[in-house]
């Protein structure tokens, strides 16, 4: 009799299946394709109409939602995007990928990765993406034909988050590469938008809702367009398309305005909408917890390729079809940002159908079910439940160790002693246990007074935010990122000696960190301090060739030592075949002894070498310009010189060129503001100095003094 109950029951499921596949369009046998992943970075879910959120409109998000199965509960494994990402496309947890944070991970070749395993099967793979950390040189762009992640030239001087390209030029990359694809052949294509990633600056348009909401109707609309360009494709109905983010924004919610620290809901539940391939009208919702590992086999299963057995995540496709549930089962989450960082213990969390656990120095239990907004942890009250979820937890990550920084050599300890670092060394704390460490719940206040010190230096507030970065160093001294900050925005103010100071407190605790030994060898060159620079670029060749080859080039013209300057050139090129240092160094050769004509040919080869690539060259257009100036071929020095102060922006020495540039043509009134605008952004005693030459060489001798006396 059991059996036949079954049956009957199984038989009654695949009528409703086969019920509900009828009525959508979704059939049992293989979507034929395009498969298109659209990730809206940093979009968190309870912020969109389609989760219950009137203070913004996305019409868009909306209508493809109401053609969608929309998934309710959907969650991140990391609140970081190139984790987040990985995870989405490898369909494995970060840890078993190995991309723990945005900064010193890649992909490691060969990893599976769902478009590899889609242009195995002969379909064309496109990317395009919009932030550096997706860039190609991750990794991240194995398996695609085309991977499209060239962004604006930047100096260096910006973040790393805020290294992007606007949505709507990422999606005329993508729109030229669905112009030229080969007709009625399947695709996959993944579009990445960086809106409403931090900054916030969305178009005046969207001034009347809050920044960050602006930010999300902006990628709402971008989003837009590109679902009519699938319509006009006759692409929009055969598409399975998939709509998600890689983590949501904190928004002061439990202390933190943006993400990478915490683990609740607001970073962790993200958007996922799937309209699969024929679907013909109508919106389900599913309430069932999901993960973004469920992404790639949900994906395989649709296009009817098999699956490999290493993948963790499930197909959703019964929750689609309505041909059956899944088991519940632990999401699994993990935030390392802290520990990488910070030296503050990590968190990971554990998420089924009713409860949340987040592991840390002193645990938090939530009930989602009667407190969706994680307002209080019940962890004491509930120690079984905690217990449970805490075990599991354990023997998911038992063998996840935390990779701790490369060993300094003997040879390198000795180079440091005798430059004075002596001491900690390396991040000893991330060899500890974790349960021994900070608690980030009690460390959260620093972080975003550290971040409000990165916004006033954005603002170009330099004096606010050297006073800001040093109340949390006070608090916190083993903060090196702040150190390093610190040290940026000292040399963004002329404070070179403080700035080096900074570099060196990194150092001692850091001995391999890279962009404290440049740092520190830039600054030292800057002010003369010759072979203390060469020592600390020389320490920096093991972790960072290229730039260091490159400060040791820089160094060696500034002895005028050629066979030197042209050796390190080489050696910077060999490291990076993208940083053409060897034409560089011989057109600066030339330009130091007065031929201007024959500086150009090596100067501008080495700017089209530089073409496409996201950290440009520092001076390369100022020479340029400088050369064509002296030559008197003004009009073509300019768009060099307004480039290099675009790239460059505290570049004095470009600036200072541009005012007697326009000076020499006669535009007097623009002379004059770049003048302002240089002492604008680099409010420094060099800005001051230089803009009282100018005026004293222009005749101007009363202004001259206003700036002396400013």
């Amino acid at each position: 009799m059991k059996r036949v109950i079954l049956a009957i029951g199984v038989v009654a499921l695949l009528l409703a299946g086969w019920a509900f596949a009828r009525r959508y369009g979704v059939g049992t046998a293989a979507a034929p394709g395009p498969v298109i992943l659209i990730s809206i970075d940093t979009l968190r879910a309870d912020h969109l109409p389609i989760y219950g959120y009137t203070k913004v409109r996305t019409p868009n998000i909306d209508a493809l939602a109401s053609q969608s199965v929309v998934f309710d509960r959907a969650y991140s494994h990391a609140p970081q995007t190139l984790p987040a990402h990985t995870s989405i496309l490898s369909g494995v947890l970060p840890f078993e990928h190995g991309v723990r944070d945005n900064i010193g991970f890649t992909v490691k070749q060969g990893q599976w990765l769902l478009q590899r395993a889609l242009h195995d099967r002969g379909w064309p793979t496109g990317g395009f993406v919009s932030a550096y950390v997706l860039r190609a040189a991750t990794g991240i762009n194995q398996g695609f034909d085309t991977y499209d992640s060239e962004l604006p030239a930047s100096s260096g001087e910006l973040s790393i988050g805020q290294v992007q390209r606007g949505g709507e030029q990422t999606l005329a990359a993508a729109d030229a590469w669905l112009t030229q694809r080969e007709k009625d052949k399947p695709f996959f294509l993944f579009l990445h938008l960086y809106e409403p990633h931090k900054p916030y600056a969305p178009p005046a348009r969207f001034a009347s809702y809050e920044p960050y909401d602006g930010e999300i109707a902006y990628a709402d609309e971008i989003a837009g367009r590109f679902l009519d360009r699938l319509r006009t494709l006759d692409l929009f109905d055969r598409s399975t398309i998939i709509l998600l983010s890689d983590h949501g924004e904190g928004l002061g919610d439990h202390g933190e305005q943006e993400h990478g620290l915490f683990l609740y809901q607001e970073t962790t539940r993200v958007p996922l909408m799937i309209k699969p391939s024929g679907w013909r009208s109508g919106s389900k919702h599913v309430s069932a917890p999901v993960q973004h590992i469920d992404v790639a086999p949900t994906v395989l299963d649709l296009v009817g390729e098999q699956r490999p057995a290493t993948l963790k995540g499930r197909s959703l496709t019964p929750l689609i079809t309505g041909s059956g549930t899944l088991d519940d089962t632990g999401i699994y989450a993990e935030a390392l940002y802290s520990r990488y960082h910070f030296g503050w213990s990590e968190l990971y969390s554990l998420t089924d159908t009713r409860y949340r656990l987040i592991r840390a120095p002193r645990d938090e239990l939530f009930d989602l079910e009667r407190d969706p907004k994680e307002s209080k942890s019940v962890a004491a009250d509930r120690p079984q439940v905690r217990q449970a979820m805490r075990s599991a937890l354990e023997t998911l990550i038992k063998n996840a160790s935390i990779d701790a920084p490369a060993a300094v050599s003997d040879e390198d300890k000795q180079r440091l002693a005798a430059l004075g670092y002596v001491g900690g060394g390396s991040n000893s704390a991330l060899a500890l246990p974790g349960d021994s460490l900070p608690d980030p719940k009690d460390k959260v206040s620093i972080l975003e007074r550290y971040r409000r010190a990165a916004d006033l230096a954005g603002d170009l507030k330099f004096d606010d935010a050297v006073v800001l970065y040093r109340e949390v160093l006070a608090e916190d001294p083993e903060m090196t990122d702040v150190w390093l900050q610190l040290a940026e925005v000292q040399i963004r103010r002329g404070a070179t000696p403080e700035a080096i100071a900074a570099y060196k407190e990194v150092i001692k605790r850091k001995p391999k960190d890279a962009g404290s030994l440049i740092g520190a060898a830039g600054a030292l060159l800057r002010i003369g301090k010759l072979d203390e620079a060469q020592q600390h670029a020389e320490l920096a060749i093991s972790v960072a060739p290229a730039g260091a080859h490159e400060v040791l080039a820089k160094i060696a013209l500034a002895r005028h030592d050629k066979d030197t300057a042209r050796r390190e050139a080489a050696l910077a090129q060999q490291a990076d075949n993208t940083l053409p240092m060897p034409f560089y160094v011989e057109g600066l050769l030339l330009y130091n002894e007065g031929k201007y004509g024959d500086a150009l040919g090596p100067l501008l080869h080495a700017r089209e070498t530089l073409r496409g690539r996201t950290v440009q060259m520092n001076d390369l257009n100022y020479y340029i310009g400088d050369s064509l100036a002296r030559l008197g071929r003004y009009p073509e020095a300019e768009p060099y010189l307004l480039d290099e102060v675009r790239t460059f922006p505290h570049n004095t020495r470009a600036r200072a060129g541009l005012a007697m540039l326009y000076r020499a043509m006669g535009r007097d009134a623009e002379s004059e503001h770049v003048i302002d605008e240089m002492l604008r952004i680099s409010p420094t005693p060099e800005a001051r100095v230089v803009a009282a030459q100018l005026y004293t060489m222009f005749g101007e001798p009363e202004k001259a003094q206003r700036v002396k006396i400013r």
